[in-house]
């Protein structure tokens, strides 16, 4: 039975260092992404002292807020390593524990026998005598041994608290990151309360492009049609404006015709969600049709936002993909965003990078990635790894 534990516990001491090696790169790389959160928190939040305007504010401290909850979850994530951590050592300091105890309570059963049994019994049992010096000579030989594993037993019992320490600490950080979290997703509705009612102000001198991307949403049967159409229109008011004569009309008073985009990738391109990739360009989905974009697994009700700068081509419900949204990044780029439970932006106003578009559904949610250019699939995970 001893040798069975002993084999049982240097089978497992390997996979038990791996696990704990791994929960330690786990626990640097998310300190690692919680420091850059914060930096890049630092850096949004003087961008958004020194914005001038209203609107340019507002955009900067969403930023802002923004890069803390990214910085509160990267936090959340070193927490939860470290107590995966203090666990697994808990566990193996369990185990030697359960090891070295064993031999001690064989010995203890032993030296409780032979105190029960009476002393003038040795007299009258034969060969009593010459067993009760063998035992004695035995006892006063294992005495520094038992002394030593006691001592190894106290250090290890000493160890334990030390850990139980640590996985309360650990525990207390973990709830901290939870409740600052809570704190900064709390401040960034608000922030999108507010800039919601500034947009019913403002809604008036968008409704024809409201009223344009829901006659396209009508037309359109899939998707894949809507994004066709949307591209097909902009290389249209591409190339009339590269024309000759007199400039364009503005679709709307008091705006002007912008320059032609560049015919290079959106700059700074990231993706609008952390989470999983569960199915990459050109995969096979589970319904059998080959991917045009990726999808990622993320954290229900998680922040989705722009991964570049654009102006807002749909936005709204479409059938058997929840709320989508597709921007226009110029150039021929374009950019869709399916599976959202709702989108918080309008058809029509340009967003920056960054920018809040909706939230992830709170069941199973799945965010739906596709990159264009000319109608075009491209890699957007590659894009934003570059």
């Amino acid at each position: 039975m001893r040798r069975a534990a002993a084999l049982l516990l240097l089978v497992a001491a390997p996979a038990l260092g791996q696990t704990i090696a791994e929960q330690a790169r786990a626990l640097i790389a998310a300190k690692r992404a919680a420091a850059a959160a914060q930096q890049r928190s630092a850096e949004l939040e003087r961008e958004a002292r020194a914005a001038k305007g209203k609107a340019a504010r507002l955009a900067a401290q969403v930023r802002a807020v923004g890069a803390r909850i990214r910085s509160a979850e990267a936090e959340i994530d070193a927490a939860r390593a470290r107590v995966a951590i203090v666990e697994a050592r808990r566990a193996a300091q369990r185990a030697r524990l359960a090891q070295g105890r064993a031999p001690l309570a064989r010995l203890a059963a032993a030296l409780q026998t032979l105190a029960r049994r009476p002393p003038g019994f040795a007299l009258v049992q034969p060969g009593s005598v010459d067993d009760v010096i063998h035992v004695r000579a035995l006892l006063s030989a294992s005495l520094p041994v038992v002394e030593a594993r006691t001592a190894a037993l106290r250090a290890e019992v000493a160890e334990a608290d030390r850990l139980a320490m640590q996985a309360a600490a650990a525990a207390a950080t973990l709830g901290a990151g939870q409740a600052r979290l809570g704190e900064e997703r709390a401040a960034l509705a608000r922030l999108e309360a507010g800039a919601r009612a500034r947009a019913v102000q403002l809604a008036d001198g968008a409704l024809f492009q409201i009223d344009r991307a829901t006659a396209l949403g009508e037309k359109a049967r899939d998707i894949v049609d809507l994004m066709e159409e949307l591209g097909v229109q902009a290389e249209v008011r591409a190339r009339l404006r590269s024309l000759p004569g007199p400039a364009l009309r503005p679709p709307l008073p008091g705006l002007v015709a912008l320059a032609p985009a560049p015919a290079g990738p959106p700059g700074g391109y990231r993706l609008p969600v952390a989470g999983r990739v569960v199915t990459g360009l050109g995969e096979t989905a589970r319904s059998g049709v080959r991917a045009k974009g990726i999808t990622i697994a993320t954290a229900p009700s998680a922040r989705i936002v722009a991964p570049a700068a654009g102006r807002v081509a749909f936005a709204g419900p479409f059938r058997g993909y929840g709320a989508i949204v597709i921007l226009d990044h110029g150039g021929g780029w374009t950019t869709l965003v399916a599976g959202l439970a709702s989108a918080s932006v309008r058809a029509g106003g340009r967003i920056a990078a960054g920018a809040p578009l909706g939230r992830a559904p709170a069941e199973e949610p799945r965010i739906t990635l596709e990159l264009r250019r000319h109608d075009r699939p491209v890699d957007a995970l590659a894009l934003a790894a570059g």
